[in-house]
């Protein structure tokens, strides 16, 4: 890996440690880059929304949402409810999506909230400590697309999901997980925006052609082209790859892919 996010439960769970005047760095989230076999610390992101002095909010478990090409956590803050964290740029981490119940009593301190959130087959679940467990979906924002939600919906974990441990994942060679890596180019700049666009569109059609389980050749020869234009900038390189990789399977006889809705 190339970073490390640690929690802090300060206080334990059971106490408001989120209020407008606690420090921001005490029951937060501390991130660190690994830099030549060492940690270098880079920020810590703590939920900006503040909580009153009776529900009880800290940092606690969490877990990966597996977008390709982005460093993304899902954090549960007890009462103070769930974050959805991109922490790419580990200097500048930021909110993308949030849920909170609001506090379990208006008038005193109940402890409760989510104890933990965890990202599961597109899903995110979250275990609250007395109002019982809600389970969500991320939508389309301009923090992250609806491509970037198909693709961390096919991550492979070979079999085995524990958020816990942060196993390591992989994604398939699929016009989807290419979709997403474009997308990110397109929101952050990095490329040429003729180039990109055209290779989106290139995307979705092999992906009609994955769906029907087709193969294209001339779609491969295009794909193929656009991607030596990308792989020009060390940005656009990720996305190259996995375009390359769906020109290849456009080539066999018959497609068998991951679907992705």
């Amino acid at each position: 890996g190339t970073k490390i996010l640690f929690t802090d439960e300060w206080g334990g769970g059971g106490r408001a440690r989120c209020r407008a005047f606690d420090p921001l760095d005490w029951g937060a989230d501390a991130i660190y880059d690994i830099v030549d076999g060492k940690l270098e610390y880079r920020s810590h992101f703590k939920m900006p929304a503040p909580q009153r002095e009776f529900e009880n909010c800290v940092a606690h478990n969490g877990s990966i949402v597996p977008v390709p090409g982005r460093d993304i956590f899902v954090q549960a803050w007890y009462q103070g409810g769930i974050s959805v964290i991109d922490f790419t740029e580990s200097s500048s981490p930021v909110e993308i999506a949030y849920f909170d119940r609001g506090p379990i009593d208006a008038e005193e301190l109940v402890t409760g909230g989510f104890w933990s959130t965890y990202w599961y087959g597109n899903h995110i679940y979250g275990t609250e400590i007395i109002r019982g467990l809600d389970v969500l979906t991320l939508e389309a924002s301009e923090h992250i697309t609806a491509n970037e939600i198909a693709a961390a919906g096919l991550a492979d974990y070979d079999g085995v999901l524990n958020p816990q441990q942060q196993l390591p994942v992989t994604w398939p060679d699929h016009p989807v997980v290419a979709l997403a890596l474009l997308d990110q180019l397109t929101r952050n700049g990095s490329a040429d925006t003729a180039t990109v666009e055209a290779a989106s569109d290139a995307m979705e059609a092999a992906r009609e052609s994955f769906d029907a389980g087709e193969s294209n050749r001339r779609s491969a020869r295009t794909i193929e082209g656009l991607a030596a234009e990308l792989a020009s900038s060390d940005d656009g390189k990720p996305a190259a790859e996995v375009m390359r990789a769906v020109a290849a399977k456009l080539r066999e006889p018959q497609i068998t892919s991951n679907g992705a809705d």
